[in-house]
């Protein structure tokens, strides 16, 4: 549905809720002004309600999230019914059995899929934190210690995932707190060819920059990043944490170009909702973690949780139905062009494959945001420089949700 404001963007209840939070909330973590932020209140589909009872029309899928579309009823119904079962576990002492459930279907989804073979899994909360477990496997699995990330990426910003993640707003408060492990090189670029890997343990990589900028590299290079590894006894780490689950148009963004990372890092549209994430290896690489002596070397309190487990499992059955590629690749090649069609001196170009679309634009796009956000629009910026807006809508997007926000979208700029 298109967006009904009723009152004014932030209306009277959001703005007395920003101030609750002002006053309790560390104040880097929200940024509040007198136009932003909404509080959300209730999602389904592509709409988002806010506490003031205004509807949005979602282009931000949550962050990648809700792919499926916010509040997919199979997926809540797999919640409720895990619920009312068991809300919580003991994830790497006494699981249940939806964990196992889970680490096979994703080795299915992936390895085996790709050529047949077992992958193994380390289940996570956050994005972040299959990054550092990917870390920490290519740690143990090489036994050296240096990394290679690209420039502009971004995989999280634990202590562990800033080794990989370049965007100094991030890292800079911190540079010298992380070790000095990282060789940063230009995204799409072969200057890997002329590296010396004599003391590189990864590489790490997203198929598709996502925050960088909505970033498709030159279809050679994740298979020279490939064959680099293969010579020098590294391991090729594919963040698709973003990219994961049918957002770029394939399950799998790398499978645009037929690479097969040595481990796969995701989250996000994983769950559909839910904070679960998964490292996934291949399993003579994973093996290189010692086996459990009754004390987990990797672990968190909420490893395996039963509601994720259970949600997960749930969207990656609909996930892997036919329907759901075919419908991002509908509305991913209106959106792309609708986006392409646009005219207007303040475009540098529109780029970007299914439903994972940036617009660059000369002038700075998180500016435009709260003009956007009086429309009905929920849209974000991307970029170092912030001059990227960022469309990943839900895949159930309608033409005529596509049609109004492009239509708002140039009136702006």
């Amino acid at each position: 549905m298109l967006p009904d404001l009723n009152t004014a963007i932030p209306g009277p209840e959001s703005l007395r809720l920003a101030d609750d939070l002002r006053a309790y909330e560390s104040r880097n973590v929200t940024y509040l002004d007198d136009s932003w932020p909404v509080f959300w209140e209730r999602a389904e589909g592509t709409n988002v309600w806010d506490a003031d009872g205004n509807r949005f029309l979602d282009l931000t899928s949550a962050f990648g999230v809700a792919g499926l579309g916010h509040r997919h009823p199979e997926i809540v119904a797999a919640l409720h019914t895990q619920a009312d079962t068991l809300l919580h576990g003991m994830g790497d002492v006494h699981p249940t059995a939806l964990k196992g459930q889970l680490c096979q279907a994703l080795s299915d989804l992936t390895y085996g899929r790709w050529n047949g073979t077992t992958g193994k899994v380390v289940l996570s909360n956050s994005g972040f934190e299959a990054i550092e477990t990917a870390l920490k496997t290519a740690r143990l699995a090489t036994g050296k210690k240096g990394l290679v990330a690209f420039q502009n990426g971004y995989h999280g910003l634990g202590y562990g995932s800033l080794l990989g993640t370049d965007l100094p707003k991030f890292h800079g408060p911190f540079d010298d707190q992380l070790a000095p492990i990282t060789t940063r090189l230009p995204f799409g670029g072969n200057e890997i060819d002329s590296l010396d890997g004599s003391d590189i343990g990864a590489v790490l990589v997203e198929p598709i920059q996502g925050r960088g900028g909505k970033i498709i590299p030159p279809p050679d290079f994740l298979s020279r990043l490939r064959d680099w590894c293969d010579q020098n006894d590294a391991l090729l780490i594919f963040d698709e944490i973003y990219t994961g689950f049918h957002r770029s148009g394939k399950t799998f963004a790398c499978e645009w170009d037929g690479v097969i990372p040595d481990l796969i890092c995701l989250g996000k549209a994983l769950s559909g909702g839910f904070p679960i994430s998964a490292c996934v290896g291949k399993a003579e690489v994973m093996d290189a973690w010692p086996e459990s002596t009754g004390e987990a070397l990797h672990t968190s309190t909420f490893l395996g949780h039963p509601v994720g487990c259970a949600m997960a499992l749930k969207s990656l059955e609909i996930l892997e139905r036919p329907g759901t590629a075919e419908m991002v690749t509908l509305k991913g090649t209106y959106l792309a062009e609708k986006l392409r069609a646009l005219s207007s001196p303040n475009i540098i170009e529109a780029r970007g494959r299914g439903l994972m679309w940036g617009l660059e634009l000369k002038q700075n796009a998180g500016s435009l945001l709260g003009s956007l956000l009086q429309k009905g629009l929920l849209i974000l910026a991307d970029g170092p420089e912030g001059k990227v807006l960022s469309f990943t809508p839900p895949f159930t997007i309608s033409e005529e949700e596509i049609d109004f926000a492009i239509q708002e979208v140039e009136q702006l700029i």
